[in-house]
């Protein structure tokens, strides 16, 4: 499962979650509050690489959150002199105009309040750094349990058109049934166009109530196709395995979750069990996930050493290591393509530093950098960049991304055709893994 987030490495989310803010009319209760949620924001924002310095705790994905203490932190926020007497009365006078002369609609106190988190937020020009209301924080927190209610899909940001896209596609979800495929661009949900949302708000609109329907208008191939998923209950297995020919084993990791360590050592034993002579490891689409169950699976893959070390802005690092006592015996390739992000690029980059495996597929996204999730007392929260991460020879990947050992291109066409799908990825991976294991 993932999708970013939590679940995912930050980077992408599965569809979707409800993060609709509650009306409310009730404005007296917003003049007094609106200063001490500016302040508390701030707070919360100066004291995070403090605190992620002296915990260490800084995660891909939620996982475990770093909790802030507002009341601790105030005394050495108030002398920043960051929020001042002008800036609040700035903020009055735009709240003022606002519901004096705005004339498209109504806007609740509760949206105008999130907004001014989110633009701060925002004023970062990282996409993986976001506020989240106290509604999407929960259905964030939820979604990381693996058990949701939407179309089965990682959705993430095309950095190209800066619409939401899909980069993946569960097997059997309401998704796949209504025909959507990965990189489909989504350019409508449920008749709204998606252009200017933040990855979290388009995927609050794909989530939704079981049995419900969804329109969604993609772009495929340069052309508009529209198609209509019914959302359903989604549990997410993050592994899938299968014995091909000859003694290959397959194992795809669709997300680094919480419950996929496990489900890849229940998977690696079917395949042993089954006469597994050689593995291939599928990444492809997947989106990233928990820092700790990805160095968790490597350290069943690398031999000893470094699997992956982080650096904050101070430069302090952080080394997570390999003993080197569950080295993987059989030969190994490793698919990967452009959707493959984060903690998958952990491990793929480890996996080619070491000269363990052969990478093969299409040049990897390129996030190298960690993502922690804070939550706040009034149960909102923010997910903001704290590190980046090198691979065991030091390699900065973000923005470059992994270039595979052998490059193969992946054909659509050929993996469409209803009588005879061909996945070319996969048909390369067989014959390299074929030659390696003679």
């Amino acid at each position: 499962m993932s999708q970013n987030n939590q679940y995912f490495d930050m980077d992408s989310y599965q569809s979707g979650m409800n993060g609709n803010g509650r009306r409310s009319g009730d404005g007296g209760a917003f003049w007094g509050g609106l200063a001490v949620g500016i302040m508390g924001t701030l707070l919360i924002l100066c004291v995070i690489v403090l605190i992620l310095w002296v915990t260490g705790n800084g995660n891909l994905s939620i996982g475990k959150s770093n909790v802030v203490n507002e009341e601790e932190t105030a005394t050495s926020v108030k002398g920043s002199g960051f929020v001042s007497d002008d800036m609040v009365k700035k903020i009055n006078k735009l709240v003022k105009t606002i519901r004096e002369k705005y004339f498209l609609e109504e806007v609740s106190d509760e949206e105008l309040e999130s907004g001014i988190y989110k633009g701060l937020m925002a004023s970062l020009g990282d996409p993986y750094s976001e506020y989240y209301t106290s509604q999407e924080y929960m259905d964030l927190m939820q979604g990381s349990e693996g058990v949701y209610y939407g179309i089965g899909a990682y959705v993430s940001m095309d950095e190209v058109t800066n619409l939401p896209k899909i980069s993946g596609v569960f097997k059997d979800s309401p998704a796949e049934r209504a025909g959507l495929r990965t990189n489909d661009l989504l350019y409508m949900i449920g008749g709204e166009q998606t252009y200017g949302l933040s990855l979290s708000e388009a995927v609050s609109r794909i989530k939704g109530e079981e049995n419900t329907k969804v329109d969604i208008t993609v772009v495929r191939d340069g052309e508009q196709v529209e198609l209509t998923a019914i959302r359903g209950k989604v549990e997410t297995p993050t592994v899938e395995t299968e014995m091909l020919d000859n003694g290959m084993g397959y194992l795809r990791i669709t997300e680094f979750d919480d419950v996929t360590t496990n489900q890849y050592l229940s998977g690696i034993k079917e395949l042993r069990d089954a006469g597994m002579k050689g593995l291939i490891l599928d990444l492809r689409s997947n989106p990233g996930g928990n820092l700790s169950t990805v160095v968790a699976i490597a350290q069943n893959i690398l031999p000893k050493g470094i699997i992956v070390y982080t650096e904050d802005k101070e430069g302090n690092r952080k080394d997570y290591n390999c003993k080197g006592d569950k080295e993987l015996d059989v030969p190994l390739v490793v698919l990967v393509d452009m959707n493959s992000a984060s903690a998958s690029e952990i491990l793929a980059g480890a996996i080619q530093d070491y000269g363990k495996g052969t990478l093969v597929g299409t040049t990897t996204f390129g996030k190298g950098i960690v993502q922690s999730v804070i939550p706040s007392k009034d149960g909102s929260a923010i997910k903001i960049t704290v590190s980046g991460y090198f691979t065991p020879k030091g390699r900065n990947i973000h923005k470059v991304g992994i270039e595979p050992d052998v490059v193969c291109e992946f054909d659509g066409s050929l993996y469409y055709d209803v009588e005879n799908p061909i996945d070319t990825q996969l048909e390369k991976a067989k014959e390299i893994l074929a030659e390696k294991m003679r």
